[in-house]
């Protein structure tokens, strides 16, 4: 069973934290002002009404006590014309106007009573209101200082250092690593560079010492080519 409430209790977590991130302040704010507008317009409507009930049985108040005092007067005025019988129905209808304005009464009295409590519930609504009005304005001159702070501290930090940030970094490896690269290729190049020069001075070095030997030769072979011949002497015999 414990189970089954946390897992109830992340669900609602969850949908209360995305709810909150999807509420924007002067949207809300805009919201409850039309919610309190709707509030009030309805309360409005019903102080009419209860306004008008409370005017309808005063009017009945009003108009029983009218007949009452009319039917005192007849049956005042029947008894002194000698009309008993007259008298007697004119007091009984007075009577019942009597129970009738008594009624009314109560019933006005209680509507003027509700319309007072009304009328003071619908002022109350329309000062919160007014307050409410007045503070939605600050409200949203402070959300959006705050969004706009937010979007330049998001532009200086997230953009300006973070990702400047890692794109020198990414830069300065790959420069690194050419020039990892480039000194590595020297390095291995080096060697048979050296070994290539040394043959070739090696090479130079053989022919040379051969040159001079065939030019040795060929001014030996001269020399011995232009030596005079022995003269030959007289046979004395």
């Amino acid at each position: 069973m414990s189970i089954f409430r946390r897992l109830r209790d992340l669900t609602v977590a969850s949908v209360n934290d995305a709810l909150d991130s999807m509420e924007d302040p002067v949207v809300m704010l805009n919201q409850y002002m039309r919610d309190m507008e709707v509030e009030i317009g309805q309360v409005e409507v019903a102080v009419a009404r209860q306004v008008a009930l409370e005017k309808k049985f005063r009017q009945q108040w009003e108009e029983a006590n009218a007949l009452v005092e009319k039917r005192d007067r007849q049956v005042k005025l029947a008894l002194a014309e000698g009309e008993d019988e007259l008298a007697r129905r004119a007091l009984a209808d007075k009577k019942q106007f009597e129970a009738r304005a008594l009624e009314y009464e109560q019933l006005y009295l209680t509507a003027s009573e509700a319309a007072t409590q009304m009328r003071e519930k619908l002022n109350e609504l329309k000062e919160e209101f007014y307050k409410m009005r007045a503070k939605r304005f600050t409200l949203m001159a402070r959300a959006q200082v705050a969004r706009t702070q937010k979007q330049v501290n998001h532009a200086v930090v997230g953009i300006g250092t973070q990702t400047a940030g890692r794109g020198f970094a990414r830069m300065e490896e790959k420069v690194i690593r050419m020039e990892a690269e480039a000194q590595m290729s020297g390095q291995w190049r080096q060697p048979s560079y050296g070994l290539e020069n040394a043959l070739s001075e090696l090479e130079k070095d053989e022919l040379d010492a051969e040159l001079a030997s065939i030019k040795a030769a060929m001014v030996d072979k001269k020399e011995k080519t232009d030596k005079p011949a022995p003269a030959v002497k007289a046979d004395q015999s």
